[in-house]
């Protein structure tokens, strides 16, 4: 508890760290939603399912991710300003990153759901759903970014961020693919593991 605890409130202080001088107030608003919206599900259903700590760790990194596309936006994160400039990129690629966590921690949620309620006992049919389901996640999101900027017109325009790159959608959803696929790769069996000592210890 103590772990999730402290998770819990580094997010909070970040999040208070986003809200002061966002670049936009807007922007940060749609892109912290999504972090926002994910903690207060994970707290109302705390009580009746508890997911492993290596799962809200991933949750926590991927809040970060948001928190901080949403105080500079995805375009203007200075980290990856500096990266576009040494080594001579043509944009801001911070939203990979994001895209990638898309993908990466999505699957690990719905792996875990999958497994612990007995919903799939094949291996291989779980790490296909998994990724399928990551990538309807990411799908989704994709719409929602179409819909935010047409809604919107130019004030959706660093939510959407394609910053003149015309396969930005496809190339999102690619990397959200290419992070669900690694994340059952390199972590299936630890995560597998770690179910299996929380169902000991319960």
């Amino acid at each position: 508890m103590k772990l999730i605890y402290t998770l819990l409130g580094l997010t909070v202080l970040l999040l208070i760290w986003s809200a002061i001088n966002p670049y936009e107030y807007f922007t940060w608003f749609l892109e912290v939603l999504p972090a926002i919206l994910g903690i207060f599900v994970l707290i109302i259903t705390f009580g009746r399912f508890r997911f492993t700590n290596f799962i809200y760790i991933l949750v926590f990194f991927h809040c970060v991710i948001l928190i901080i596309g949403g105080h500079y936006t995805y375009a203007e994160v200075p980290l990856f300003d500096w990266i576009q400039d040494a080594f001579n990129q043509t944009r801001n690629n911070y939203d990979k990153v994001g895209h990638f966590a898309q993908g990466f921690v999505p699957a690990m949620i719905t792996r875990e759901l999958l497994l612990r309620e007995n919903v799939i006992n094949s291996n291989g049919w779980l790490n296909f759903i998994v990724v399928c389901i990551a990538m309807a996640i990411s799908v989704t999101y994709e719409f929602i970014e179409c819909a935010v900027s047409l809604g919107t017109g130019e004030g959706g325009d660093s939510f959407l961020g394609t910053q003149g790159y015309i396969w930005d959608t496809q190339s999102d959803m690619l990397y959200a693919t290419i992070g669900a696929i690694l994340a059952l790769v390199i972590f299936g069996k630890y995560h597998s593991s770690q179910i299996k000592a929380m169902k000991t210890n319960s």
